[in-house]
């Protein structure tokens, strides 16, 4: 109930109202974040022995038909530690994986997905990539005929998989080169939206003809407009992602070209429970309930009794 309900005083209430138990939001709060540690400490613990082990692993067998998907994006959760801005905001990375098993696909062609296994973590990437890898050895990625991971083309992410996976076919969010291309052409043409519309369906169009070089040459014309901070500087966003945005081939082989499923999962598993109004954590403690919030979402559950006892006992 602490890590499933908007508060640890929502917890409480509820189990009143369930068993007719008084326990307080205090001790909701204390137990819910012990089994959190257990949990978070039993996983690290497995991760960084799989991760000291990789070099050991014997990945050499037949390649079974099917995808497997890996996204990664970073949200921020309100801590109660301040940085050197004075900004008590922490970055938590979160990644999800699913697969062609775990979809359902509607006769209009769209698709639901079913089943994600998730690992989250604020802090450092160094360890939030072991645990990327622990989770990806779990589902034995390598039998996968391909690995695609789907970004917003954060530097971060992209060495990231860069280093784990380098066999995985990258792909640039094409939503998020969109909302870019926007802000972008937004500024160059004075909130001109026509104009900004012609522009994203000019650029987008010649990403699905493969044409980068008419990209480049289309963005010359605006070398010499000054973009500020706050507007994302299109043409060394494309030049970094340039061999990530051929969406017709994507799409042919049925590849999902969007990160939708990571947006989403970033308010069902993070949001929901650790950015409710008011809501302050400290690092410790959120990684804790993330730790339960994952397995949660994860469909293992039932394994928290298994790791809490064979980690205390």
């Amino acid at each position: 109930m602490g890590q499933n309900q908007p508060s640890f005083q929502k917890a409480s209430e509820i189990i009143y109202r369930v068993h007719g138990i008084r326990i307080s939001y205090v001790t909701v709060m204390n137990i819910t974040k012990y089994v959190g540690k257990s949990v978070y400490d039993y996983n690290y613990n497995i991760s960084l022995n799989i991760w000291n082990n990789r070099a050991n692993m014997d990945i050499s067998i037949a390649k079974k038909k099917g995808t497997l998907y890996i996204q990664a994006d970073g949200a921020a959760v309100n801590t109660r530690i301040e940085d050197e801005n004075g900004s008590t905001w922490k970055e938590n990375k979160l990644g999800i994986f699913f697969s062609d098993d775990d979809m359902y696909k509607r006769k209009d062609k769209s698709n639901i997905i079913n089943h994600k296994e998730y690992v989250s973590y604020i802090g450092n990437v160094d360890t939030f990539k072991i645990l990327v890898f622990a989770k990806a050895v779990e589902l034995k990625y390598w039998e996968y005929e391909s690995i695609v991971f789907i970004s917003d083309g954060a530097t971060w992410l992209r060495n990231m998989i860069e280093e784990l996976f380098p066999e995985a076919i990258q792909i640039l969010d094409k939503f998020h080169l969109i909302e870019n291309i926007y802000d972008y052409a937004k500024y160059i043409f004075n909130e001109d939206m026509k104009k900004a519309e012609k522009f994203k369906d000019k650029i987008i169009g010649y990403c699905y003809s493969r044409e980068y070089n008419l990209i480049v040459k289309e963005l010359k014309k605006y070398k010499g407009v000054t973009i500020p901070k706050t507007v994302c500087n299109l043409p060394v966003y494309l030049e970094n992602s340039k061999n990530k945005i051929d969406y017709s081939t994507y799409e042919h082989n049925g590849w999902f070209v969007g990160s939708g499923a990571i947006e989403s999962s970033n308010k069902t598993v993070i949001q929901l429970r650790l950015k409710q109004a008011g809501m302050r954590w400290s690092v410790d403690g959120a990684n804790y309930v993330i730790a339960l919030r994952c397995m949660w979402e994860s469909d293992h559950w039932d394994k928290i009794e298994k790791i809490v006892t064979d980690y205390i006992y």
